[in-house]
């Protein structure tokens, strides 16, 4: 209400005052000016700041450092240039020129927009000693989170490859902050890519991009996962027992937050990805190899040597060069970890080992064609003529020179010379059916042999059980159990033969 309205109507300072909600000498000040003639509207004049005489010098010092200066670092200044206000004072003229700067320098952001299957944001993430690698699809909000020990460029290539395996397939464009592991140098504010990482990009299709430097605004979306998984995921549940624990623990925590809906797009994370994994580009039907590439040599064991350990390949491989990478464990020395190994020139992988200590061995049946055998293998080696000649009826020959060196008979020479003979009389397939005998029946003398071709088809030939013989038995009445009850003798006695009252016919009988 108007003040003077106010005063002509209740014709007193207070009354006024309480009507239009200001003080009674407010009121006063009015009336006289208004009966004095005066402007009622007229304002006061502004005061001065104890401050104005550096205004200029902190706005061109807040300009020269984009508005990142404090008031802490420029009150020195002020001072030495005359300004003798107080802390609070000049703090709030420094918050001033701040502000004002951000005003007339704003870039112009705006929300982001995100269409299916095009953008991936990654980050890196430490907390307790323990790096943290986090991944979101942007259309979708699907989440992925995984620990490491290192953030190397090959740890973080073989995350990122284990994350499009989850999603299904890879986004059109990578979004990551200026990665020391991923980027080669930065000319004319345009960052260059390592090598490693363009033949990787290549690998999978997909086109790699970087944010502004210290600009995390322009990826916001992974550096709240980051945050959340810090808070959420790591410590709560720290320490881990190891490497492989933790990142169980982190895969069934991405399970359980997407499947919650998200805030922001009001939708599941799970749910949206089946629609954008059809957008998504394939997966290439061979991974590339990440790390450092070692050469190794395969030996005439079919084994590389890394470590001072021993691993297997498969035999076909033996003599030729085949590229070793290691993925270091988490357990001291590194034991834990994979071991693989690539053809070099296709990157196919001919072998993969667990890490095991120095010294030891890891050897994979499947690279022999088979388990290892009970006992070992000796092959029969003839260098005389009589143990060629012998060697030449065939494989029997060998088995009966391995059953007669395992039964001890230290005539063996001798006998094998004196069997060969055999072959002229009784031909060679009766030999080779009586060598076959004897070494079914253990028997390994010249003697054996003969006597075994003089029996000739009389002598039985043992063979392998059949089926279990059955025979239909005949039907026989039944008889029931009162049938074979005891009984007195007076039931089942018969009438008594006249008695003989000759002694000596009882002596006889």
């Amino acid at each position: 209400m108007d003040i003077i309205a106010a005063y002509r109507e209740v014709g007193t300072y207070r009354g006024a005052a309480a009507m239009c909600g200001v003080s009674h000498k407010t009121v006063k000040r009015v009336i006289e000016r208004q009966e004095a003639g005066g402007d009622v509207a007229s304002e006061r004049e502004p005061r001065g700041h104890n401050y104005d005489e550096v205004g200029d010098l902190v706005a061109r010092r807040v300009e020269a450092t984009s508005g990142r200066i404090s008031a802490k670092r420029l009150l020195p200044v002020a001072a030495a240039a005359g300004y003798a206000g107080s802390a609070r004072n000049f703090r709030r003229l420094v918050a001033d020129a701040k502000g004002q700067w951000r005003k007339d320098n704003h870039r112009g952001r705006r929300p982001g927009v995100w269409a299916p299957g095009q953008h991936l944001l990654i980050d890196w993430g430490v907390e307790l000693g323990v790096h943290v690698f986090c991944a979101v699809l942007a259309w979708s909000r699907y989440r992925f989170v995984r620990f490491a020990h290192d953030e190397r460029a090959e740890t973080t290539l073989r995350l990122l490859a284990e994350c499009f395996e989850s999603l299904g397939g890879v986004p059109k464009v990578v979004l990551a902050d200026r990665m020391g592991c991923l980027k080669a140098g930065v000319v004319a504010n345009a960052v260059v890519p390592t090598g490693g990482y363009v033949r990787f990009a290549a690998h999978y299709r997909f086109r790699p991009d970087f944010c502004e430097a210290a600009d995390p605004q322009s990826k916001g979306m992974v550096e709240n996962l980051v945050g959340y998984a810090k808070r959420d995921l790591l410590i709560p549940q720290a320490p881990f027992a190891d490497l492989p624990a933790a990142n169980t623990a982190a895969a069934q925590w991405c399970r359980e937050v997407n499947q919650v809906r998200h805030a922001e797009i009001c939708a599941v994370p799970a749910e949206r990805l089946p629609a954008e994994r059809g957008l998504l580009g394939e997966l290439p039907s061979l991974r590339p190899s990440l790390g450092r590439a070692t050469l190794r040599k395969v030996d005439r064991l079919s084994c590389v040597r890394y470590g001072s350990a021993r691993y297997s390949v498969p035999t076909s491989s033996i003599g030729a060069s085949v590229q070793i990478i290691c993925h270091a464990g988490s357990a001291p020395g590194g034991v834990g970890g994979r071991l693989l190994v690539l053809e070099p020139g296709t990157g196919q992988v001919l072998a993969e080992h667990r890490l095991v200590a120095p010294g030891e061995a890891s050897i994979l049946d499947e690279h022999y064609g088979g388990p290892r055998p009970e006992l070992p293998a000796r092959a029969v080696r003839a260098k005389t003529q009589a143990e060629k000649d012998f060697c030449a009826l065939g494989d029997v020959a060998e088995e009966f020179i391995k059953g007669a060196a395992a039964a001890g008979n230290s005539r063996l020479a001798a006998e094998l010379a004196d069997i060969t003979t055999l072959e002229a009389a009784h031909g060679r397939q009766a030999l080779l059916a009586a060598l076959n005998r004897a070494v079914a029946f253990g028997r390994f003398k010249a003697a054996d042999v003969r006597s075994i071709l003089a029996t000739g088809a009389g002598a039985p030939e043992p063979a392998e059980p059949g089926d279990v013989l059955i025979l239909p038995l005949p039907a026989v009445p039944v008889r029931s159990l009162a049938d074979y009850a005891l009984t007195t003798d007076a039931e089942h006695s018969t009438p008594a033969e006249p008695r003989n009252t000759n002694p000596a016919r009882e002596i006889i009988s």
